[in-house]
């Protein structure tokens, strides 16, 4: 998923390195801002905590940040993905600050990501946006991506369906009659096994907690 990245004018005050653990908070909070459900409210992917911490646990090298003067301009997070004899290179997030906006930061994030992939072997880019994102749409078609195919993502809302919003009333009252309601499962599920991201949390939760 993209954000708008705008057109390139002047990528030599960009400075693009790894992302770090003081950065998870910074990126994190960026993403809210530009990746909202009112924009994009169908999305397959979540932006949330566990993108940012997940992928600086398992692929660190595709997380990138770009910096203007000091300050956060942007972020690229990727994966490399390898199928048979393919080694695909994937887009997954590319956010730009809109106060850095038309600074080359997307160019930039773009270009070092990929050719990072490249010396990591792989041999084809594949990235997403919203089809009504069209600024992203046709910053990829300038950065040579193509091909495009439009996914149809359907919704139901469960509660005004004839029978399952019975079901949900069912399981309602048989909840009450019990004398409890059923939350919600906890965000900590969602994590990988195996993934050391407690450090990585933290340094999240406290800067929430700062605030």
């Amino acid at each position: 998923m993209t954000h708008d990245p705008s057109d390139s004018v002047n990528t030599s005050s960009v400075y693009v390195r790894e992302l770090e653990i003081d950065d998870l908070a910074p990126v994190y909070h960026l993403g809210e801002k530009l990746f909202t459900s009112d924009l994009y409210p169908y999305l397959y992917r979540t932006w949330d905590k566990w993108e940012v911490i997940g992928l600086y646990n398992t692929d660190p090298e595709y997380c990138l940040v770009a910096e203007i003067d000091g300050e956060l301009a942007g972020f690229i997070l990727g994966t490399v993905i390898t199928k048979g004899s393919w080694t695909y290179g994937y887009i997954i997030w590319l956010g730009v600050n809109p106060n850095f906006q038309r600074r080359g930061v997307g160019d930039t994030l773009v270009d070092k990501l990929i050719e990072r992939m490249i010396e990591d072997g792989a041999r084809f880019m594949l990235v997403d946006t919203d089809p009504a994102n069209v600024p992203a749409v046709k910053f990829f078609q300038r950065k040579g991506f193509g091909n495009s195919r439009q996914h149809i993502f359907l919704s139901m809302n469960l509660s005004k369906n004839e029978y399952y919003g019975r079901l949900i009333a069912y399981e309602r009252q048989k909840a009450e009659r019990a004398g409890y309601k059923r939350s919600r499962p906890a965000a900590l599920s969602r994590k990988p096994e195996g993934i050391p991201g407690e450090v990585a949390l933290n340094s999240l939760v406290d800067e929430n907690n700062q605030q």
